[in-house]
């Protein structure tokens, strides 16, 4: 064997077995491969690779290269996205792949609850309109709307054991059933309207349909009261029988008188009187009489002269006391029909109506003549009201509350009240409401109330449609809403958008004035921008579905009718504020016009900035603003030059929820907010020390203009609609002619009220014709009114709008050919000549100042002296709340000092009292804005003559503008070198 090796090792013996031969002795060769012809060894190589191709490969195959399992794009396909991280990203507490999530931001019942009466019952009584009362719960905070709200729910929903099954502190929360939102909840208070369709019986036993929306009581909530009252024909106003009217009941019974809406009146929290207040029934007499009187007053304050047949009063039957946490209530008439019916038995039995006129005011009753006089006749006389209503309820309350469960029983008994021997154990408040339940009955009274005193949805369309219809009242639609015709055209008006529950879209939420709204309807959706001349603001929709809203649940249906309210699916997506609807085409070609979009009762003035702390979620975040604005109806969001996004409300608490739901229901991001900030305005109060001209780039046209302040009342009069400038220019001249005083020539030559024609400026036509070629003048006066426009939404000091100021145009010349004078020449000349005049003529810069009302004992009203005096506020009024131990005090406090102050006043009076803050006026802040001669210090307050200046520099520089206003920017350079030699200008 050593032969076959040399001394190196190598192989040096004879040649192996040819290697075409296999171990086993067979030839290569002879292997056949699928679909391969006999002959495929004798073929080319270079054939063999095309053969094999698509077949088995006999290529050798390394290790790393053997693929032995699939990639994760075989196993989830191409169109997946696969990622394949080296290190773990994600922390242990989540998953690698989140479950997913049912989001869900309101409480909703998981199935229909059971009603105490038959809902086809209910769709059937849809169709007859005057069996239907729309009517808004409306009041201040706390005042007991949504308990109201429950009282009615329990009448009509078989849910009693809900509340039976709750223990411990639960026991005393209220049912809330149309606080539906979790933040509602969780806040105890309402944030948004929430609408109801119950049938509910009146005192004869007639059913009728009541669609009620309760509405928010906080100051800053209250977009959704005038976005509520624009769908009902009646107002019921819940006052507290003990803080009696408080700031927002003033505000909600203005709105609604200026509305045209009927008002009827809730005295709730009658228990107070007895239990808290601990006042004899003759007292408590005099404090009803006085509350009722308080909302009288204020209903003459709002329309003087004419509130005599506004009025409210028992005897009309339009005022109904109530507890509704007690569930209980009643009005003089029903009340007079519980003793008709406990003497109906005897001889000579009760008038009930007669009676009932005998039970209010100054009429006394005789127990021993057993008659009624309107005076005192014998010693134990006392006011009927007090002897046969409040006395018998003070009784009522001390003997269930102070007996034993043996006597209360014979008590009872005497009244036909009957109970359970293991409820006379139960605790005195839970007695209390049995006995009460027992003694009142159910809430006939309030029924009978609402349908005497609020029209139906036949007898409100009138006055919908002459208040707020912009169309021509002769055509066949108009015909339709006023007659609430079910077979009309469909003709609806959107006031709200409610979100899912989820939150990831919306409903809308309107009421039906003609027609019938039925699910796979085509429709057209008019925007509040939308008119025959300009129609941009119009989409075309499909309604999905149609629901009767209940808060809580809605009933899917497969149509509403005329007069009713109803909740649709699928037409949101152009909505953002309120929208009308209207079919794709109407009879005989009719022209589609809109309803007049909601009127507020207050301005959003609170600012914050907002930005994303990832600036990869900006889109995100557009995408959440831009559903917060359609969720509220006052919110306002805007993009600053500098490019912040700004997001204006109401308040702090306003806010408070808006930048919850940014975050949590529609974005789902971490944001950064700036501190809160004002809006403020630009205003003069001077006439232009000179007339100041502005040429055109190419020299060839000249705008004189002069600015001068506007009589105090104008802007005013403009933002409430009084004088409109689309109305015929010898309206507008007649109502500036007999209200200030103008010149009848002056005020017709009104060119413009701006910016956007409700805008609290005027543009006026001061050209003498024979100094001014008029044809000429017409040519180019819309792109004035646009220059006009654009400087009065951005003023000179620091970009915030113009307010009460009035540009007179004094001359005008122009280049004869009409190329010459185009919108690009004209437009930018016409704002710097409104800017110069502006700038001489002393402007000011104006901020937003908050009424403030607050309510709390008398001995905490010195701690509201120091706490205003300290944020540049001051008190106008205080004094003492009639037959309570509360004062109330009122006063004024600059909005952007209001940062914090309810919770500094919680603390000056150990949380004693409560706190209203509202939108007043606009207020001239001290100071001159652009005086040079100002040191501002850092880190130190400014005096107060330093004022404007101080925020007109720090705005100015938030705004990421240059540091100072110079008038030199905005004159022509000759002017400006005039003015300066002349002294007007220093430096």
């Amino acid at each position: 064997m050593d032969d076959l090796y040399d001394e190196f090792g190598n192989f040096i013996g004879e040649a192996e077995e040819s290697e075409d031969e296999s171990q086993n002795g067979i030839d290569a060769g002879t292997y056949v491969y699928d679909d391969e012809p006999e002959d495929a060894h004798e073929a080319t190589g270079q054939e063999l690779m095309e053969i094999d191709d698509d077949g088995p490969s006999n290529a050798v195959t390394l290790h790393e290269d053997k693929q032995y399992y699939p990639t994760a794009q075989q196993v989830y396909g191409e169109d997946v996205e696969t990622m394949v991280q080296e290190e773990d990203a994600q922390p242990l507490s989540e998953p690698i792949i989140a479950p997913v999530e049912q989001k869900k931001f309101t409480i909703q019942e998981a199935d229909l609850p059971a009603v105490h009466f038959d809902r086809e019952f209910m769709t059937d009584l849809m169709n007859f309109p005057e069996q239907i009362r729309n009517i808004a719960f409306a009041g201040h905070l706390n005042h007991g709307k949504t308990a109201l709200m429950d009282m009615l729910v329990m009448e009509t929903h078989d849910i009693s054991d809900r509340l039976e099954m709750k223990i411990g502190k639960k026991r005393d929360e209220q049912l809330r059933y149309t606080d539906a939102n979790i933040l509602e909840r969780e806040r105890g208070l309402s944030t948004k309207a929430a609408p109801m369709s119950l049938v509910l019986q009146n005192t004869r036993g007639k059913s009728h349909l009541f669609n009620i929306v309760d509405t928010p009581g906080h100051v800053n909530f209250v977009d959704e009261v005038a976005s509520s009252l624009r769908l009902v024909d009646g107002v019921v106003l819940v006052v507290d029988v003990v803080e009696g009217v408080q700031v927002n009941t003033e505000q909600i019974i203005k709105h609604a008188i200026l509305e045209g809406l009927p008002l009827t009146l809730v005295i709730n929290k009658m228990d107070r009187l007895i239990m808290e207040l601990k006042i004899p029934p003759t007292d408590a007499y005099f404090k009803l009489k006085h509350v009722v009187e308080e909302v009288n007053t204020m209903i003459e304050n709002t329309i003087p002269g004419q509130g005599e047949k506004r009025r409210l009063s028992p005897e009309k039957g339009n005022v109904l006391f109530a507890c509704s946490s007690m569930r209980w209530c009643f009005t003089i008439q029903s009340f007079a029909k519980l003793y008709a019916s406990h003497y109906s038995k005897s001889k000579q039995g009760v008038d009930a109506p007669e009676f009932a006129r005998r039970l209010w005011g100054d009429i006394f009753y005789n127990p021993r003549g057993r008659s009624f006089t309107r005076r005192a006749k014998e010693d134990g006389a006392k006011r009927s009201f007090v002897h046969f209503v409040l006395e018998p309820i003070y009784k009522l309350f001390s003997h269930t509350i102070s007996e034993s469960p043996e006597d209360l029983a014979d008590t009872l008994a005497q009244l036909n009240i009957y109970l359970k021997p293991s409820q006379f154990k139960t605790d005195a408040k839970i007695l209390l409401h049995l006995v009460c339940e027992k003694f009142f009955g159910d809430s006939s009274g309030f029924v009978d109330m609402v349908m005497d005193h609020i029209p139906s949805p036949v007898e409100g369309a009138t006055m919908k449609l002459e208040k707020f219809y912009t169309g021509p009242l002769n055509t066949k639609v108009a015909r339709s809403i006023k007659e609430c015709d079910q077979d009309g055209p469909l003709i609806m008006q959107i006031s709200k958008l409610f979100n899912t529950s989820d939150a990831t879209g919306f409903q809308s939420f309107g009421r039906v004035f003609s027609g019938t709204a039925r699910p796979g309807m085509q429709v057209r959706v008019l925007g509040e921008d939308y008119s025959i001349d300009d129609e941009e603001d119009m989409a075309m929709a499909t309604i999905s579905d149609v629901w009767i809203a209940e808060s809580r649940y809605n009933i899917p249906t497969d149509g509403i009718p005329a007069g009713n309210w109803a909740l649709l699916g699928g037409v949101d997506n152009s909505i953002v504020k309120s929208a009308t609807i209207v079919p794709t085409t109407l009879a005989d070609d009719e022209d589609a016009y809109i309803f007049k979009p909601i009127t507020h009762f207050t301005e959003s003035v609170y600012k914050v900035a907002v930005e994303p702390i990832n600036p990869s979620e900006l889109p995100k975040m557009l995408d959440g603003l831009r559903k917060i604005n359609k969720s509220y109806p006052l919110i306002t969001t805007k993009v600053e030059e500098s490019g912040e996004h700004v997001v204006l409300g109401t308040g702090e608490l306003y806010m408070d929820c808006v930048l919850h739901d940014l975050r949590r229901l529609y974005a789902e991001m971490e944001i950064k907010v700036s501190d809160p900030v004002t809006r403020f305005c630009e205003t003069v109060v001077e006439t232009s020390a000179i007339k100041c001209y502005a040429q055109t780039p190419n020299k060839k046209n000249k705008i004189t203009m002069v600015a001068e302040p506007l009589d105090s009342g104008i802007a005013e009069d403009i933002e409430s609609g009084k004088v409109s400038i689309k109305s015929p220019v010898r309206a507008i001249g007649k109502f500036f002619e007999n209200n200030y005083g103008w010149d009848l020539l002056a005020s017709r030559n009104i060119w413009a009220f701006g910016p956007d024609d409700l805008g609290p400026n005027i543009l006026q036509n001061d050209t003498l014709p024979s100094e001014v070629d008029k044809r000429m003048l017409d040519s180019v006066k819309d792109t004035i009114r646009q220059g006009f426009s654009w400087a009065t939404r951005e003023g000179p000091l620091c970009e915030e709008p113009i307010r009460n100021s009035k540009f007179k145009i004094m001359d005008v010349t122009l280049a004869s050919e009409a190329i010459f004078r185009g919108g690009g020449q004209i437009i930018p000349t016409s704002r710097r000549a409104c800017y110069s005049s502006f700038l001489m003529a002393s402007p000011r810069l104006m901020e937003p100042v908050y009424s403030c009302s607050m309510t709390g004992p008398a001995d905490s009203v010195t701690a509201l002296y120091t706490v205003l005096a300290r944020r540049r506020g001051h008190v106008l009024q205080d004094g003492p709340i009639a037959g309570t131990p509360l004062s109330r005090v009122t006063g004024l406090l600059p909005v952007i000092d209001s940062f914090g102050f309810e919770t500094d006043l919680r603390i000056h009076t150990q949380g004693q009292v409560t706190v209203s803050l509202v939108f007043d006026r606009w207020s001239i802040v001290p100071g001159d804005p652009l005086d040079r001669d100002v040191i501002l210090r850092p880190l130190e307050p400014a005096t107060a003559q330093a004022t404007a200046r101080d925020f007109v520099l720090k705005t100015r520089r938030r705004k990421g503008l240059s540091e100072d206003v110079s008038v030199a920017k905005f004159l022509e350079p000759e002017l400006y070198a005039s003015l300066r030699d002349s002294g007007l200008l220093d430096g």
